[in-house]
């Protein structure tokens, strides 16, 4: 993901981003958040939030237990702490039974409407403890930026403010807008006051979505990675929420769960060593697949919308789609069988998954027997075509006569179709079997009305087709061959798309003002003009540099240097000024002189340079020529040892960094002479 890209106050468009840096009307923290709405999903985080916490407090207590256990010799203090260990452990699994639970109420996330859906696998938001960050930043301010802490208040508020909205998100677009604010926030805040080679002191607590196991970290990528699985986690919710007997919802359906594995995805390619099992690369693996297999089943639904005709090949597809569903279901629970994943995902996930993977496999037999039954045999300009679709639709070839006898004689048809349908009961009966095994799932009437309604149909069916003089023992119908006709996309997350406030933009801009660069402290000099001007060289800005200092001038006088940025003139800010409106302040100074404060970058002194500059201009030149532009650079280029992410960022070097030869009078405003 490109970072944000810095601009000046003025709200220009420079990049992907456009970054404001007044106050904003209808903030997303307003709109995207709702903290008291008492609806079954707020209640639910609620009491996911109380069980976090109970969880956390039970492994205080085991953990203080463990060591007193380790360091007393006594017998009877061993035999009493071993008593109470059993005892928090006993608490600390039935904990875990009831997130486990809650963690499986898919039924709260579903869509209300009337209609008949497989439910979908939504995620619970992670839950974070409340951070107060204003005496860290205050004092970071005062020691790095060298300001008074207390001023910036505000800001520190509205980010802390926007922390603790983004706790609660909405769960529809104004939530996601809420949760990529705040991320782009972080980019901010991880540039102004996260330096590389010191922490800032706070730590970022979270709990593990399903096992509400806490942890914590100081690196701020632990923020942004769990502020990304969140996104995820709503997207999944308002995928499941979608009424997907309609053409729109089953879109949005789609739509929310691609964005859902693009999070997820992201997260698993630049995170490593995640504290929490979540966020570890087995798990997101895991997510991904998941989502995508929720794609392929909207996908499949949408078929089921969209093929309204009964014609031999739609029927073909709708099988080909089902098989398809079933191979990633199928995927996806050899990841849930894995040895990292499978004692942490809850069984009813694993029961769910096993259950759509059986269900989906009868669906394709179902509906490769409905097209061989119900279907007439082909025409003769028919029959090519069906024939080409009918050598791709099994993965080997059935038993008995020519595939052109098979297509056109309708006892060969009924006999496929009946073997197709034997083999489809056998795989609902095995779904519906699974499916019992769940105390959870079997509290999901709605999955049961589904499973028992495919079943009875293909019973139906058979029944329909079987004759009593079938003498013929029903062949091994052969494995449908899976095809989509929409290939799920991965859609990693467009924070691009919203618009951020640099909220601590009084700062400077990042360029300079940033953790990882260190100044002197601010000088304030008194400059009177002579008569060759100033006797200093400008260029860029935003802030204006002084590019260089001729000898003997006013401003070598007063101790200015070549490298300096100039922060202030008469007292008015001008880290954020443009290079015209700098000139425009050093032009009215009138006869009383001026006021200029600078800073000066540690290790931006070039002395050699400076020497040769120096020569240039003392022999006559009357100008000065350099080749060091006033450049933006990288913000994050390096990374700490505690750093959980790395993001890659882009540096952007100023454009304004020729020089001219020609007298003051004619310099343009991006470099003069004074």
């Amino acid at each position: 993901m490109m970072p944000p890209e810095e601009e000046s106050p003025d709200g220009d468009r420079d990049g992907g981003l456009v970054l404001l840096h007044g106050p904003k009307s209808g903030s997303t923290r307003k709109q995207g958040c709702d903290p008291f709405a008492q609806t079954q999903r707020s209640k639910l985080q609620h009491r996911r939030a109380r069980i976090n916490q109970q969880i956390n407090k039970e492994m205080r207590m085991r953990a203080g237990a463990e060591n007193l256990f380790r360091a007393t010799s006594n017998h009877k203090v061993k035999e009493t702490v071993a008593l109470e260990l059993s005892y928090v452990n006993s608490n600390l699994q039935l904990l875990k039974e009831e997130l486990e639970e809650l963690n499986s109420s898919m039924d709260v996330y579903q869509n209300e409407s009337e209609s008949i859906s497989v439910p979908m696998i939504p995620l619970g938001l992670k839950e974070t403890k409340e951070l107060d960050l204003l005496v860290p930043l205050k004092d970071f301010i005062s020691e790095h930026y060298g300001e008074e802490g207390v001023l910036y208040e505000k800001e520190i508020k509205e980010f802390m403010e926007l922390r603790q909205a983004m706790r609660t998100p909405s769960r529809n677009e104004a939530g996601l807008e809420l949760l990529m604010e705040y991320y782009n926030q972080l980019y901010f805040l991880d540039s102004r006051f996260f330096p590389p080679t010191k922490t800032l002191g706070v730590f970022f607590h979270w709990y593990d979505s399903l096992t509400g196991v806490p942890s914590h970290q100081r690196a701020l990528a632990f923020e942004k990675g769990s502020v990304l699985f969140n996104l995820g986690a709503l997207h999944t919710q308002i995928g499941a929420r979608q009424d997907r007997a309609s053409l729109p919802g089953l879109n949005q359906a789609i739509d929310a769960f691609q964005k859902a594995a693009g999070a997820f995805n992201y997260l698993k390619e630049n995170f490593s060593n995640a504290p929490s099992l979540d966020m570890s690369s087995a798990s997101l693996t895991m997510l991904v697949r998941l989502m995508v297999a929720q794609v392929q089943e909207c996908v499949f639904e949408k078929m089921t919308l969209l093929r309204a005709q009964n014609d031999f090949l739609s029927r073909l597809q709708l099988a080909q789609e089902a098989a398809r569903v079933e191979d990633v279901y199928s995927l996806v629970h050899q990841t849930m069988s894995q040895p990292h994943v499978k004692d942490y995902v809850p069984f009813s996930w694993t029961t769910m998954v096993q259950v759509k993977s059986e269900h989906f496999k009868a669906l394709s037999h179902y509906f490769a027997a409905i097209a061989l039954c119900d279907c007439p045999a082909p025409s003769d300009a028919e029959l090519l075509e069906q024939e080409k679709a009918f050598l791709q639709f099994h993965v080997t070839m059935p038993e008995g006569p020519s595939l052109r006898v098979l297509l056109q004689d309708p006892e060969e048809r009924r006999k496929l179709g009946k073997a197709h349908l034997k083999k489809a009961i056998m795989k609902h009966e095995e779904a519906m079997r699974i499916h019992g095994l769940c105390k959870i799932l079997r509290k999901m009437d709605i999955l049961q009305e589904v499973l028992s309604f495919a079943h009875k149909r293909s019973l139906s069916k058979y029944s329909e087709i079987d004759h009593e003089e079938d003498f013929f023992e029903t062949g091994e119908a052969p494995d449908i061959h899976p095809k989509t006709h929409q290939k799920p996309e991965i859609k990693s997350p467009n924070f691009s798309q919203v618009k951020v406030t640099d909220l601590f933009h009084r700062l400077g801009p990042l360029s300079v003002f940033s953790a990882k660069n260190k100044w002197y402290p601010a000088r304030r000099v008194h400059l009177m003009r002579g008569e060759n001007g100033f006797g200093f060289t400008l260029r860029g800005d935003s802030p204006v540099l002084i590019a260089g200092v001729i000898p003997g001038g006013c401003a070598a006088e007063a101790g200015l240097k070549e490298g300096d940025y100039i922060i202030s003139v008469n007292g008015k800010d001008c880290k954020w000024s443009k290079h015209a409106e700098v000139v425009q302040l050093l032009k009215s100074t009138g006869k009383e002189g001026v006021d200029i404060g600078v800073i000066t970058l540690q290790g931006s002194e070039c002395p050699r340079a400076v020497d040769r500059k120096a020569a240039v201009m003392s022999s006559g030149s009357g100008m000065l020529k350099s080749n060091k532009e006033n450049s933006r650079k990288s913000l994050m280029n390096s990374k700490s040892a505690s750093t959980l992410l790395v993001w890659s960022k882009k540096s952007k070097r100023s454009k304004k960094s020729t020089y001219s030869g020609v007298p003051f009078t004619a310099v343009g405003d991006n470099e003069a002479m004074y």
